[in-house]
């Protein structure tokens, strides 16, 4: 059956035997892949970094403070090497796929003392987390994996269903990471870590890219007719049995019922008002004509019913194709007015207040297709509503002036779940947009008339966005606090770097001293100002940078030389200990306070001989460095920049009015838009930090750098309010201004 779908496609791809031989879609998915899995894999390589730092802070002696140090250094070292080790590998996958099978999993449960003594401890553990990585991840996306599997093995001309292939299954992409791990030389504990944030990064983010690969080969022809449905658990409680944990999250945004009915009645009324004063503007009111007969009610509703809602949509199967339509919704009323026969033989016509729900309801899908706070997939999916919507507001009028209605809360909740889509092609392979598709459908293929499908519609809308809502939380809270740490600590290596080497711009400073300064006595300042909140010691840190640079200079004062020897003892314990937390360079730390006795002693004796002598050897004395002589005029770069950033200070107010949680829009100069969300403000890095709908990060930008991108233009806070109600406020605005 599997290969039968891919005869087509084989017969223009022969041979499969090279990296050039691969055919374009093969090669798509093999380069969207090994790119996915680096970026997902540094992202790992950062957590890793951030959890042994935090080991250390925690460490209970300076011995296991230096084992953790001493990894986090290997890391850093061999990362480079081991994320090109890995793609390359996952890149070969694609070559020569092996033949894909269950994982082995090993059962430990019989270990014991005698049965060890065959398997090293620091292999079986690594072996049990690999295991376990493994299990999950293909229990995870055991959908996505079959299907994959069996286009792959449609594609590749050696696979059988007997031998089936997949470049992509769990347990090859983890053994390539495992293989190119080897070269780091840490310890299992260590490697256990690793290990672990690879699974949490990499692994449990390989759904996107799955559902990315099986989108390609469906593309290409390959077994596009594919459906696997997933394993049922019988023993769930039926849909009309207690609340579960989904119905009772709370929804944000969502008004009141009291709230929601007062405000959204007294603007209905208004906006009925100033209908009715256009319309007797316009001339006799349509009630007064004796010789019509005029429809309402049931009567209307009836004569709707005959619009088919799918019209011109039966098999298509993709409803968000093409651009949104505004129906003309008063023109379709009329045609089929006048083909009505009615029991008095006179013309068919509508009454003032149901001319008034149609005239409204058009003007409202006028709103809804024309707002730029909608991504396009919704507003395309959402203009396949006017007809149903038009049915329900004649059917059910309240749904202008109750906001709690089931349609208006179907519709604003459509809205508000699919406002962090960017592209549309994203919608093919996202399980919100599969559920968006379907209620539209249903909804097209079901409503009769009869509301409470809009009710089974919501409920089923609500438990879905609970269960979504709750994994993209956990994602995102992660990533707010993998940010947090790599922000902070970038934050403290860019101090701690500045003052050095502003300190050091200064004074000529002997090497010796400069390389315990810049390499040892850094990483004391680089812990001190992470734990300045707790510790409070970044100052004193600092005040050693000053004192050692202070006694380095030629002091003539007999008061002054009685403080260079009341300073230096204190100063040598300071850094002595300072080193030693930090473990840095624990062999040779004797010598190196030795030689830096040694100069500090050098610069005392220099600084006695400048009594006698005019010029001190400038090789032993750290005099100031000389200053350049510069104008202090501003160039032609520096004007306009000053320009530039007095336009840009009045955007900084709006920028901090951007809250967590505030979807925008970035318009890049390429011309791609992509949307996301506001996760996280670090206030001590003057740091937004932005992430997706499924919680991962998308970019991070400074205050200045966010006004300047809203003054070009090229970034929109968007508007997050109920849909309807946005649209309310329009018609209403709308109608103020033309009858003014």
């Amino acid at each position: 059956m599997n290969k039968q779908s891919g005869i087509h496609y084989l017969h223009e791809h022969k041979g499969l035997g090279s990296a050039g031989s691969l055919p374009k879609e093969i090669s798509k998915i093999r380069d969207t892949v090994v790119a996915g899995l680096g970026d997902l894999l540094q992202g790992a390589f950062d957590a890793v970094d951030d959890s042994l730092f935090e080991l250390a802070n925690n460490a209970r002696s300076n011995n296991e403070q230096n084992r953790y140090f001493e990894a986090m250094r290997e890391i850093r070292i061999k990362r480079k090497g081991v994320e090109k080790h890995f793609q390359s590998a996952v890149a070969q996958l694609f070559v020569a796929p092996p033949q894909t099978t269950a994982p082995e999993v090993v059962d430990h449960s019989a270990t014991t003392a005698d049965t060890l003594s065959l398997v090293q401890n620091d292999e079986l553990e690594e072996q049990v987390a690999l295991n376990a990585m493994i299990t999950k991840s293909r229990a995870h996306f055991q959908g996505p994996l079959i299907q994959l599997q069996a286009r792959f093995t449609s594609v590749y001309p050696n696979a059988t269903e007997e031998e089936p292939v997949n470049p992509m299954a769990p347990e090859h992409l983890c053994s390539a990471f495992v293989e190119a791990a080897q070269a780091l030389e840490i310890q299992i504990r260590e490697r256990l870590i690793v290990l672990k944030q690879f699974d949490r990064y990499v692994v449990s983010n390989l759904g996107m890219l799955l559902d990315e690969a099986n989108r390609i080969l469906i593309q290409a022809g390959v077994i596009p007719n594919f459906r696997f449905h997933g394993k049922t658990d019988k023993s769930a409680p039926a849909a009309t049995g207690s609340k579960s944990a989904a119905d009772e999250t709370p929804r944000p945004e969502e008004p009141t019922a009291n709230d929601g009915v007062d405000r959204s009645d007294a603007l209905f009324e208004q906006i009925r008002e100033m209908l009715a004063q256009q319309r007797a503007s316009g001339g006799m009111p349509r009630s007064a004509n004796p010789n019509l007969h005029i429809v309402g009610g049931a009567e209307l509703f009836q004569i709707l019913a005959n619009i088919p809602q799918n019209d011109g949509l039966q098999g298509t199967e993709n409803l968000s194709q093409g651009e949104p339509v505004v129906v003309d919704l008063h023109e379709v009323v009329q045609h089929l007015l006048t083909q009505q026969k009615t029991s008095d033989g006179k013309p068919a016509a509508l009454n003032e207040s149901d001319e008034d729900l149609i005239n409204l309801v058009s003007m409202l899908f006028e709103f809804i297709l024309d707002d730029y706070n909608l991504s396009a997939p919704i507003q395309v999916l959402i203009s396949r509503l006017q007809i149903p919507i038009l049915k329900v507001v004649i059917k059910d009028k309240s749904f202008f002036s109750r906001a709690t209605h089931p349609a208006r809360k179907l519709l604003n909740a459509l809205a508000r779940a699919g406002i962090g889509w960017s592209e549309s092609n994203e919608k093919t392979r996202d399980k919100l947009y599969e559920q968006i598709h379907n209620i539209v459908a249903r909804i097209l293929n079901e409503f009769d008339g009869d509301i409470t499908l809009f009710e089974q519609l919501n409920d089923e809308f609500d438990q879905f966005l609970a269960k979504e809502n709750r994994k993209a939380t956990l994602v995102e809270q992660r990533t707010r606090e993998s940010e947090r740490g790599r922000i902070k600590s970038q934050k403290a290596q860019e101090t701690v770097d500045e003052l050095l080497q502003a300190r050091l711009r200064k004074h000529r400073i002997p090497d010796t001293i400069r390389n315990i300064l810049v390499n040892g006595w850094s990483r004391v300042m680089f812990l001190a100002y992470l734990r300045d909140d707790v510790e409070h010691r970044w100052n004193q840190t600092v005040r050693v940078v000053d004192d050692l640079i202070w006694c380095l200079h030629p002091h003539l004062d007999d008061e002054e030389r009685d403080q260079w020897v009341r300073v230096v003892p204190g100063l040598l314990k300071s850094l002595r200990a300072g080193l030693e937390e930090v473990s840095y360079n624990s062999t040779g730390l004797d010598a190196m306070m030795s030689d830096l006795k040694h100069e500090l002693t050098e610069a005392f004796r220099a600084h006695a001989l400048a009594e006698a002598q005019t010029d001190s050897p400038a090789a032993e004395s750290p005099e100031p460095m000389p200053e350049d002589d510069t104008d202090d005029t501003p160039t032609a770069i520096q004007r306009q920049q000053e320009i530039e950033d007095a336009a840009t200070a009045e955007y900084i107010d709006k920028i901090d009015a951007i809250g967590v949680g505030h979807w925008v829009e970035f318009n890049l100069v390429n011309g791609a838009r992509f949307r996301c969300k506001l996760s996280a403000i670090i206030e001590e890095a003057d740091c937004f930090v932005f992430v997706n709908r499924m919680g991962l990060k998308v970019i991070e930008k400074t205050r200045t750098e966010l006004a300047h991108e809203m003054r070009r233009g090229r970034l929109t806070v968007l508007e997050q309010g109920a849909l309807i109600d946005r649209a309310l406020d329009a018609v209403m605005g709308s109608l103020r201004r033309n009858s003014g």
